[in-house]
């Protein structure tokens, strides 16, 4: 269908290259979107993402900036808009988890997640969400998570910044909405990516997990195109304020 295309599209992806944001970046490039990838480990040129989106057919610029830091992240943002990049699609993907029983969770680990989970995501949306005003078109995508809706073990800081984002996501449709602009959020299950291995090296947790999960299985990376490319499309014009969750049937048991 046209309406999944993206060509003429730029989209905008933090931590696009490892995990779920390189799944997210690959699909949308495969539906034609040229893209802006911004990490702090990210290579400024050569790195496997760009290599990948480029033998799509398709454009990457590449930034580097610690995005728990807000003055990299105004300088990033500052830059994107002096080389003039219009930015269609922005996906607030980047996120980090910290695991320690509540007691023992310091504030460093606190204010680590909520700058990089939180803040930084709220930065960006409201300095490319006026732009996509202006314009009167645009899709602003949150990577949310089941703890959006959960309250997890061990990982408070990110259950609070995952549940607070999944309201941010629904604040800003309520104000952008009727401006053209689509928000929503996509809250991943348990996927196999870094932020997970040490559950899955958990024998008992492993097993616990799976036996809950409808579809018998940890989540891929690749899991995500569809649902990414499906928010970030036309397809998706009359869908403002949802978290769509994309976790094998979690929810549902």
């Amino acid at each position: 269908m046209k309406k999944f295309i993206l060509n003429g599209k730029v989209a905008l992806v933090t931590g696009c290259n490892k995990g779920i944001g390189r799944g997210m970046t690959l699909g949308l490039a495969e539906a034609g979107a040229d893209i802006i990838g911004v990490a702090g480990s990210l290579e400024l040129s050569g790195s496997t993402i760009e290599q990948e989106v480029i033998a799509l057919g398709r454009k990457f610029k590449a930034y580097r900036a610690d995005l728990s830091k807000r003055e990299e992240v105004y300088a990033f943002i500052k830059q994107v808009k002096k080389e003039n990049h219009q930015v269609d699609i922005l996906l607030n993907n980047a996120g980090i988890i910290r695991r320690n029983p509540i007691v023992e969770h310091s504030d460093e680990y606190w204010d680590n997640v909520l700058n990089i989970n939180l803040d930084t995501p709220f930065i960006l949306a409201r300095e490319f969400g006026r732009d996509m005003i202006t314009q009167g078109s645009g899709k602003i995508i949150f990577t949310c998570s089941l703890l959006s809706f959960q309250g997890g073990v061990n990982v408070p800081g990110y259950a609070a910044s995952k549940g607070a984002l999944a309201s941010l996501v629904k604040a800003l449709a309520n104000e952008w909405a009727a401006k053209g602009v689509n928000v929503n959020g996509i809250a991943p299950g348990y996927i196999s990516t870094d932020n997970t291995e040490a559950l899955r090296n958990d024998t008992s947790r492993n097993e616990a997990i799976l036996s809950r999960i409808p579809a018998n299985r940890w989540g891929d990376p690749q899991d995500f195109k569809g649902p990414v490319v499906f928010l970030a499309s036309e397809a998706s014009t009359y869908i403002h304020g949802t978290i769509l969750t994309v976790d094998g049937g979690w929810m549902g048991r």
